[in-house]
């Protein structure tokens, strides 16, 4: 994490100038008005959903992107290596040994500016993936480093080789892909990404919808006091969120589970 002077620094590049600049409609992470439930609305109900991920994400990514960043926005040479000098860091000598990614000035991932730059400086990647999977009539999104991919039959029958493509394009955008955490899943298996299955449509596990609303029904029986467990400050916006992301992907679902919460006393808390 930055320090307070750095950060607020930071905070004004960010808001003054990066978010000017629109990122790659692929990418869904870190964007106003995007969320998981955008970036895997168009994988539902498809063949095969293909899942990748990229290792070291934001270290991927050198000071000589986002310098040059900035000088495709505009700013002279001098303004740029200044602007990149404030955005970028390099780990300390007691943690680089161990971490041969940081061990260079890279995007520090706890900087305001660090997710915004990482769009617009995987542009070139996202227009590539998204020109390979039209090709095969797929769709491609990402959010941070998940990579994502569906399609039809003409996907399915060349799963293997489409990968061996993304690993190739990957690598010559600066990127590696983390082949260990590969998926590749058809219709026959539950198809998921970010946590939510998408079979049918997007929708949450069934298992922690059902534990989500037998915590509704417990606190309306025995009191909200007996279901927080885990100790939240705000049990109430604690519930209210979960509620909230169930019904992003489940509208339907997300009404019943407030009209539960609606029921609960909370005079007691």
């Amino acid at each position: 994490m930055p320090k307070q002077r750095l950060k607020a620094i930071q905070r004004r590049i960010l808001h003054e100038i990066l978010d000017l600049i629109p990122p790659h409609e692929a990418a869904h992470g870190f964007r106003r008005g995007r969320s998981i439930a955008s970036f895997v609305a168009c994988h539902a109900g498809r063949d095969i959903v293909l899942r990748f991920d990229l290792r070291d994400f934001f270290p991927s990514f050198r000071p000589s992107r986002v310098h040059a960043l900035f000088l495709k926005a505009g700013y002279p040479r001098a303004v740029s290596r200044l602007l990149t000098g404030l955005c970028t860091t390099v780990a300390s000598c007691e943690v680089a040994p161990a971490y041969d990614a940081y061990s260079s000035p890279h995007l520090p991932q706890g900087a305001p500016t660090s997710p915004a730059l990482a769009n617009l400086c995987a542009y070139r990647l996202d227009c590539r993936l998204t020109g390979l999977a039209r090709k095969l009539g797929a769709h491609y999104t990402r959010y941070a480093d998940d990579l994502a991919f569906s399609g039809g039959k003409e996907l399915e029958r060349c799963a293997r080789r489409f990968q061996i493509a993304v690993c190739r394009i990957a690598l010559k955008e600066g990127f590696e892909v983390h082949t260990q955490k590969s998926r590749f899943m058809r219709r026959s298996v539950r198809q998921q990404l970010a946590g939510v299955v998408l079979n049918a449509r997007p929708n949450v596990q069934r298992a922690d919808y059902e534990e989500l609303k037998a915590i509704l029904h417990n606190c309306i029986r025995h009191g909200p006091d007996t279901q927080n467990r885990e100790g939240h400050p705000d049990f109430r916006s604690h519930l209210l969120g979960r509620i909230g992301y169930v019904a992003m992907l489940h509208p339907a679902r997300g009404a019943k589970l407030r009209a539960k919460f609606s029921q609960i006393s909370w005079k007691s808390t």
